[in-house]
């Protein structure tokens, strides 16, 4: 019975996926899911690229959390529509929670859709949410270790972003490392190391989000 219950819990949940990417697909939304650690620096990361990008494309955001509306706050003070999930406890959010907030937003008129999925290593990766690209952020101060001891993440991920570069000269992380690590076990992600709070490298990330816009539109 156990099994069972697994069985048709994911068919619900691969339904849901199934479901959300036809709906993207329809209006040319390109879906981002966000992926890290606790305190890795996504919404710092959100919210620089969307300093930049909002004058361009129109945006909005799923937030993922276990309580608190805190992150989505910092998100609305910039004019991005922002809808908040709540997990109360759950480690990840999963396709179905996605496509019960989608008629909260006016999908034809948005160009991208960033999740920001729970912090954490673990349960996000093994969960489709219907997402165009899945990107993993991994900050310096977390360690060399984190590639290697959590390789179903990386594996998974179409980009790995090194955040926080610039306290490279006060921690012990090594970047040719990381990207060794990366293409060990996944040759075919890209790898972006840049510092939401300067602004270094962010140009080659912003860049390959407009390359990633533009491919979605021909699909």
């Amino acid at each position: 019975m156990k099994i069972k219950l697994q069985e048709d819990v994911l068919k619900d949940q691969n339904l849901a996926a199934a479901f959300n990417r036809e709906t993207f697909k329809k209006t040319h939304t390109l879906v981002i899911n966000l992926m890290s650690s606790p305190g890795a620096g996504k919404t710092t990361l959100l919210e620089e690229t969307m300093k930049v990008l909002r004058d361009e494309f129109h945006m909005a955001v799923i937030e993922g959390d276990l309580a608190t509306e805190r992150d989505a706050e910092r998100l609305r003070l910039l004019g991005i529509k922002t809808v908040q999930i709540n997990t109360v406890g759950g480690c990840h959010l999963d396709a179905r929670m996605i496509a019960k907030t989608l008629p909260e937003f006016d999908l034809e008129s948005v160009d991208i859709l960033f999740i920001e999925n729970i912090g954490n290593l673990v349960c996000p990766s093994g969960y489709d949410l219907g997402q165009d690209y899945k990107v993993v952020v991994l900050s310096v101060p977390e360690g060399n270790d984190k590639i290697p001891k959590y390789p179903v993440m990386f594996r998974r991920t179409d980009v790995t972003i090194i955040n926080k570069i610039d306290l490279l000269p006060y921690v012990s992380f090594n970047l040719e490392e990381a990207i060794r690590n990366l293409q060990e076990i996944n040759p075919q992600a890209q790898l972006k190391a840049l510092s939401a709070k300067t602004g270094e490298g962010m140009e080659e990330w912003i860049n390959w989000i407009k390359d990633a816009y533009r491919q979605c539109t021909k699909r």
